[in-house]
């Protein structure tokens, strides 16, 4: 039975998918959740694979913010000290709840990275970024289903 969901090649490009837009790469990965579900692939399985590979790209950018937050920030991106302290600040103010909205595109990926930069506590981390993302694909299988029936 693993070895028949395994070989699926839609849930292998599904995973890689979630969990490289998850990055800070500018991919998407919704249209192939889409796609599977119209194309007939188990909703439960899909959300999960989808889930899953969006959380691990978002720990990938975590650590990537433990461990070269600063030097990415300043030397690739190039974002000033004013504009990383008003990042901080609004952080700050805001906490590590923020964390959920992950999601949502364009701030998600830096809330991970700002949160490795911060070094929020991991468990935190994981239980907001993972229910945030799981609510996120859940909805999205549900609208899915719901217009295609």
């Amino acid at each position: 039975m693993l070895h028949d969901w395994l070989n699926q090649p839609g849930y292998v490009a599904l995973f890689c998918m979630s969990l490289l837009a998850s990055t800070l790469l500018p991919l998407g990965s919704e249209w192939l959740l889409v796609m599977m579900l119209v194309g007939g692939y188990e909703p439960f399985s899909t959300v999960a694979v989808a889930t899953v590979g969006n959380y691990l790209g978002a720990v990938l950018t975590y650590l990537i913010g433990i461990w070269g937050g600063s030097w990415l920030i300043e030397r690739v991106m190039r974002v000033s000290p004013e504009q990383q302290e008003r990042a901080r600040s609004y952080y700050r103010r805001f906490g590590s709840f923020s964390l959920f909205f992950s999601w949502l595109p364009i701030i998600g990926d830096p809330l991970c990275l700002a949160g490795g930069m911060l070094r929020i506590n991991f468990g935190l981390f994981t239980l907001l970024v993972a229910s945030g993302k799981l609510v996120r694909y859940a909805v999205t299988a549900w609208v899915t289903l719901a217009a295609t029936r």
